[in-house]
């Protein structure tokens, strides 16, 4: 049996080995995952996020990294769900050290929720494929939950010219209002879907410091009088692209706000991002959806042009 050394996460030196082996792992086991230390760095210094106790790292005897677990256990008191994100590296598999990578995941979720009155679920994902993770998630008494979608069109083809129902105008995210008010219409498009939890300004404005990011594809549609009704975020990271030999940009999050859903919003809008993306340079869009989501949007996907490309399954287990 390997002996390994379990530690906290130790900040920048952390970063790069970190993201070999996430790599590594996304290579070998065809993730779809794969990372830079860019990316990292923004992650780790999320506010929502505890370095110190959301993030363990397990090395062999001389030192090299070889597991690595994240918890992100959401702070609203609407639920007491945690998840962990594992990576463990080919050569260390199969000798006992899932047990562990899921049994510190578990005792950090019930940390982070105790006294909140939840009961507390450990969430972890992994994709149909995966025959591994998927069984070392079974073995250690968890079960399918949920089914997601990874989706994609390519761009080559025509693209509908669908325009916004009348009065209703189309820009892009341009101030610090905008900000406040997509957010607000985040909240208010997904409050109703499995697993929402509020995002605040802060955490977004977060996410918006990723060099990728470019406000001219981060779409609102907006109501005659002045309400953020539905946002298309679009992206492409250059660097990732390169990095998996690809041209493609993301729908990264399409949603209606309550009260402006079924007139055509956001079919127009996602529209409009696919003519986006189009238009500056990449060959091919992709997203993520909930195969059970409320909305109808897998429909939605598919009738302009989306298909399926994998499934991934989400796990959980009572603790």
């Amino acid at each position: 049996m390997t002996t390994l050394t379990m530690r906290p996460y130790a900040g920048e030196a952390d970063l790069q080995p970190i993201c070999d082996l996430l790599n590594h792992c996304d290579a070998v086991d065809r993730l779809d995952d794969s990372y830079a230390v860019e990316d990292l760095r923004l992650e780790f210094d999320d506010p929502r996020l505890d370095p110190a106790r959301d993030l363990r790292l397990w090395e062999g005897a001389g030192g090299q990294l070889v597991g690595f677990g994240q918890t992100w256990v959401p702070q609203d008191a609407s639920t007491g769900d945690g998840f962990l994100y594992w990576r463990l590296h080919p050569g260390a598999r199969g000798d006992g050290i899932e047990g562990e990578l899921i049994a510190w995941g578990g005792q950090r979720i019930r940390e982070a929720t105790r006294g909140r009155g939840l009961d507390a679920r450990l969430i972890s994902s992994a994709r149909e494929h995966d025959a591994y993770s998927r069984g070392v998630l079974t073995q250690h008494g968890m079960a399918p939950i949920r089914y997601f979608y990874k989706m994609s069109r390519p761009l080559g083809e025509p693209i509908e010219d669908t325009p916004l129902p009348e009065g209703f105008t189309l820009r892009h995210v341009a101030s610090d209002a905008d900000i406040a008010a997509w957010v607000d219409a985040y909240n208010l498009s997904f409050i109703d879907h499995w697993n929402h939890h509020p995002r605040t300004v802060e955490s977004h404005r977060h996410w918006l410091r990723h060099p990728s990011y470019q406000p001219e594809r981060d779409l609102i549609a907006v109501a005659p009088d002045g309400t953020v009704a539905a946002i298309c975020f679009c992206n492409i990271d250059p660097e990732e692209n390169a990095r998996n030999g690809s041209n493609a940009g993301s729908v990264h999050i399409l949603g209606t706000r309550r009260g402006y859903r079924k007139i055509g919003l956001g079919r127009a809008i996602l529209l409009s991002g696919l003519r986006r993306l189009r238009d500056d340079g990449v060959d091919t869009a992709r997203l993520n959806v909930d195969a059970e989501n409320p909305t109808g949007a897998l429909r939605l996907y598919e009738s302009v042009g989306f298909s399926v490309t994998y499934m991934s399954i989400a796990y959980a287990q009572d603790l």
